[in-house]
């Protein structure tokens, strides 16, 4: 992955939106309008298909903020998750399955959706949104790998290994719908 050099931050008074994230989140926010937000400090990104990210948040499993760009879902997780990521799908016995599950990290970058309440005629068409919209302090609940002698759950926050198991599984799920004709799999469920 290419390391990308942040371009200069964006004034508050420049961009209604950059100013929330940054007056409200005390996130950074890099680029003009609509503003990109930096991963890989205050958080990384799980990125996958919107139809296996849709699956995903119909499932019991806890996650953080989740934006929503075009055919994309992006899952806020914890910094440094990114790198965790194909050891983890390893551990899982995924590796080597073809998923179209992506992480960004440090030097990578996603567009930030207009904050919420934002009207509907503000933001362009097909413009990023917020489906679970981050909240101040919201880096302390990401979900992430518990550390040594620590045990993930509700003091700590989400778990990273449930999330991306369940991601996976919805990732391979989706795949095998695209490619299934309707007529074959009108019987067949995938649950």
């Amino acid at each position: 992955m290419a390391v990308t050099i942040p371009g200069p931050r964006v004034p508050p008074e420049g961009n209604t939106h950059a100013g929330w994230y940054e007056r409200v989140l005390g996130w950074p926010v890099l680029g003009g309008a609509p503003g990109l937000l930096a991963t890989g400090t205050l958080f990384d990104v799980l990125e996958l298909p919107s139809d296996a990210g849709a699956a995903l948040l119909r499932r019991p499993v806890s996650t953080g903020p989740v934006a929503l760009t075009g055919r994309r879902m992006r899952f806020l997780v914890a910094a440094g998750s990114a790198e965790e990521l194909d050891g983890l799908l390893d551990w899982l016995e995924w590796g080597g399955v073809a998923l179209d599950l992506a992480a960004l990290g440090a030097g990578g970058r996603i567009t930030a959706p207009a904050p919420p309440g934002t009207p509907a005629g503000e933001s362009p068409r097909g413009a990023a949104v917020w489906l679970r919209p981050p909240e101040q302090g919201c880096e302390a609940l990401l979900p992430a790998l518990p550390g040594p002698g620590r045990a993930a759950g509700p003091a700590r926050g989400p778990d990273l290994v449930r999330l991306v198991a369940a991601a996976a599984t919805e990732c391979h799920r989706a795949r095998l719908r695209r490619r299934t004709p309707l007529r074959e799999a009108a019987g067949q469920r995938f649950s």
